[in-house]
């Protein structure tokens, strides 16, 4: 799905805590990427009837005893952490690597849970994960070393692409920008189809080309390897139609734009001091 060249089979036994929608995400990815169903132990107490049939094919779906695995992946939502997480402690201590993608919840937490000594990387990935196109941004503790890093490196981009951070101090800004940001491209999506109604456009006319436009200029965005503000004057005619509408656009956008990445950064610093 990600188009990862890595053999992710060669990660080792891979345990998934919760397999919603991001844990499931992850999963098919790592499956359709080449890791084998008995590789893989999750914990999901509301499983799918796609996570039943994985079952049948050799995937250990609540396993009375738990294996010890090379990575334990924590997808289940922040505010369940603390009541499922423990259930893996037995695992800290160095020999299985701890792979977070719960937002909000800071490296120091999952060490007061395993110990100092077990390696923890912390990641943020996005709801395109859902289709291949996610983009996941990532960071570890001081016991997670180059091959820890290199094995969650594997599995985020079995759903997407990835990208390592300095450090932790930077994921709050990548919650607030990448992890929240589809987010915002849907609301665009809703107001450009508003602003056609306004001009006279039926409502699903108006939706169709809104959703599409948006679509269309995302995969030339991900294709065109051109800054964004070249691909932006591409389509832009001095004194035409284009420029009329960026002239309003981009004398507010940017301002908005920033103010709203903040305030989702700023609520990610408030969940980790929760």
């Amino acid at each position: 799905m990600g188009g990862n060249e890595a053999d992710i089979s060669a990660v080792g036994r891979v345990l998934l805590l919760g397999c919603g929608r991001m844990g499931g995400a992850m999963l098919a990815g790592w499956l359709a990427g080449g890791l084998r169903p008995g590789q893989v132990q999750v914990i999901e107490p509301h499983p799918s009837d796609w996570l039943g049939a994985r079952a049948a094919e050799g995937l250990a779906l609540n396993p009375g005893a738990l294996e010890q695995p090379d990575v334990a992946v924590l997808a289940v939502k922040p505010q369940m952490m603390a009541e499922a997480a423990p259930g893996l402690a037995a695992f800290g201590g160095g020999g299985t690597l701890m792979l977070s993608v719960a937002a909000g919840t800071p490296i120091a937490r999952f060490e007061a849970m395993f110990g100092p000594g077990t390696p923890i990387i912390r990641a943020m990935p996005n709801t395109p994960a859902a289709i291949g196109r996610g983009i996941s941004a990532y960071t570890g503790n001081a016991a997670a070393t180059e091959t820890h890093h290199a094995t969650a490196d594997i599995l985020l981009r079995a759903v997407g692409k990835a990208v390592r951070l300095e450090g932790e101090h930077q994921m709050d800004a990548v919650t607030g920008l990448s992890g929240s940001g589809p987010a915002y491209v849907f609301h665009l999506i809703e107001a450009m189809a508003a602003a056609g109604e306004a001009q006279g456009l039926a409502p699903d006319l108006a939706m169709t080309l809104a959703r599409e436009t948006v679509c269309g200029a995302g995969a030339l965005a991900g294709q065109d390897p051109a800054p964004a503000a070249v691909l932006r004057e591409n389509v832009t005619s001095p004194g035409g139609t284009t420029a009329a509408g960026l002239a309003v656009l981009m004398e507010e956008l940017p301002d908005l734009m920033r103010r709203t990445v903040a305030a989702a950064a700023d609520r990610g610093r408030e969940l980790a001091r929760d």
